[in-house]
């Protein structure tokens, strides 16, 4: 008698899934782009308004 593996099928099938989001994501680079264009803008609107508050800041005291 041949004996079945019973993790086989969870392990192929957490292989295919991690294999077609990575092709999701290869192929829909534009998405990716965008997210990282939108994460600079946020970081650098932030320092920004950081910068300002410290330099309002000394400027009252």
């Amino acid at each position: 008698m041949e004996e079945t593996n019973k993790r086989t099928p969870r392990r192929d099938s957490r292989m295919r899934r991690t294999a077609c989001d990575l092709r999701r994501r290869i192929a829909t680079p534009g998405r990716i782009i965008y997210g990282q264009l939108l994460r600079g803008v946020a970081y650098g609107v932030g320092s920004g308004s950081v910068s300002l508050l410290i330099l309002w800041w000394q400027s009252r005291h």
